[in-house]
Formats: C-alpha cells, structure tokens, sequence
C-alpha cells in the first residue's frame, strides 16, 4: 500500500495540536485484502487517510480506536474475516478482548496495531501587552510542569519564553483547535475579556480562568449573557481565579492559578462539574 500522505497526514495534525490514532497491519493469515505495512489514520471517529482492506474491517477499527485514545494505551487486536454465517457463532463462542469477529466473503485474519497520540496538555496564557509579571511567572510554571505554553500577547515582556508566542492583534483564538487538553488563563484585565470568553464559549477547553475583580466579572457575564452566551459555560469560567493560598506577590499568584489548573488536570474536574459546583454554591446561598 501506498504510504504517500501518510506523514504529511500525521504532521498536519500535529501541527493543529488534534488528537488522533494510527492503525498498522503487522500481519495477515488467508485471503485478506490487507497486506503488512497497511495504515490508517483514525480522528475523530472517522478514518482519514488509509484503509485495512474493507468496509467491514475499517468499520471494527474505529471502535478500537476509541478504547485506545481514552485510555492512551497501545494495542493489538485481531480481526477475525469469519465467512457469512459463522461470524456469530465465533462471537459468542470465542469472545476475547482483542479478538474481533466479522462476517465477509474474504475470510482470513488481521492483526492490527493501534497507539494513539495526544499532544502534550497545553498552557494559553492571553496577556494584555506589556510588562505583567503574574503572565511571565505562569509561563514559567507551566514549562515546569510539563505544558506546552502558548502566550497570545501583543507587546508581551517575557523572561521566560513560551513554546508559541503569538503577537498578532487581529489573531482569532478558534485557530488554535481549543479541545479538553487545553487551559486558558485570561489576563486582559477588562480591554478583551468580553470578546476573548466570547470566542472561548464553544470550545472543549477543560480550564477557563479570569484574572478580575468580581465587580469587573459580574460586567463581562452580564455583556455575555446579552449575547447569548450559554449560562453553564459562565459558572465554568473560574473567576476569582486560582486557589484561595493567600497569594500576594505575582508569583505568589502565579503559583495558585497554577495549582487551581493542576487540581483540575490530575482530579479530572471538567469544566461541567465546575459549573454544577458553582450553580449549587450560588442556590446555597439565596
């Protein structure tokens, strides 16, 4: 099979921070029309570039490819090319994890490996344009604790250098594909944060942080609900942001904001519990 496209495949996505999950045949027994060295690429439940022969195999990848992106966990499995009328006697007879039963007119095995890539979580820190120590700290931070940071800041004034900096005024945030391994931090500090949550509402981003007063956030909710902005992504905004360490000096606060991001990447708490956790807080206290 033809490999042309593959790495470029690959690299487009990688280069879009998207997740995805390559299938390789490493080997065939009977008639099967895949051969060793045949490879798909599965995003997004669909397969994009490839295939293992069929309809019928290409249809069973895609449930392992599943399993394999939500546990990270390489894989092999079996695809059993079982003729018409034996396909179901073999599944309930001889049902395995890895070992996959279909009816087809091939017959044959398949033995596919699966592995998944995932980019590294990753840190947006949205500055304002000049000196801000809290965004230098978190850049900072954030290397340290394995993200891959991105500061989108028009006159940024950076010691420590993220892995992106983006300085374009005009630069639209939904270029950067936001999905649940990204978390933003918003330090605009009133001249974009209506515009920037705006463009974040429909995103996947697990962690959504805005460095306001409750004055200056209850003005921004308020613009946003008029623009229809869904009210379950505005209890999910963390705002005050960062957790209550008594912090005083930038990185003093650097450090809880952090901390609040780690607590949300290593406990799993999505954006959607926060916000149940925000509503009930809110119905306790009326």
């Amino acid at each position: 099979m033809e490999t042309i496209g593959y790495a470029e495949e690959m690299h487009r996505l990688i280069s879009q921070n998207m997740t995805f999950v390559t299938a390789t045949v490493v080997k065939t027994d009977g008639s099967s029309l895949a051969k060793p060295g045949f490879k798909v690429i599965v995003h997004n439940g669909e397969i994009i570039y490839g295939t293992l022969g069929g309809a019928c195999p290409d249809s069973v990848i895609l449930d392992a490819a599943e399993q394999v992106l939500s546990t990270g966990v390489p894989r092999t499995i079996r695809i059993h090319l079982e003729e018409s009328g034996k396909g179901l006697e073999a599944i309930v007879s001889r049902k395995l994890p890895d070992e996959v039963y279909v009816e087809t007119f091939c017959g044959g095995t398949i033995e596919v490996f699966l592995e998944a890539y995932r980019p590294r979580d990753r840190l947006i820190i949205i500055g304002q344009g000049g000196k801000d120590d809290i965004e230098d700290s978190l850049a900072g931070l954030g290397k340290l604790c394995d993200f891959q940071v991105t500061v989108i800041d028009h006159a940024p004034s950076l010691t420590n250098k993220p892995d992106t900096l983006i300085t374009h005024l005009d630069f639209n945030l939904r270029d950067l594909n936001i999905s649940r391994g990204d978390y933003v931090v918003i330090l605009t500090k009133g001249d974009r944060d209506i515009p920037t949550l705006r463009s974040l509402a429909d995103t996947e981003a697990s962690y959504v942080g805005l460095m306001a007063s409750r004055k200056r956030a209850k003005h921004d909710f308020d613009e946003l609900r008029k623009l229809g902005i869904d009210e379950n992504f505005l209890a999910a905004v963390h705002t005050p942001i960062g957790l209550d360490l008594g912090a005083i000096s930038p990185p003093e606060i650097a450090v809880s904001i952090i901390a609040e991001i780690i607590r949300v990447r290593r406990n799993g708490a999505s954006a959607e519990q926060h916000a149940e956790k925000a509503t009930e807080k809110k119905a306790k206290t009326i």
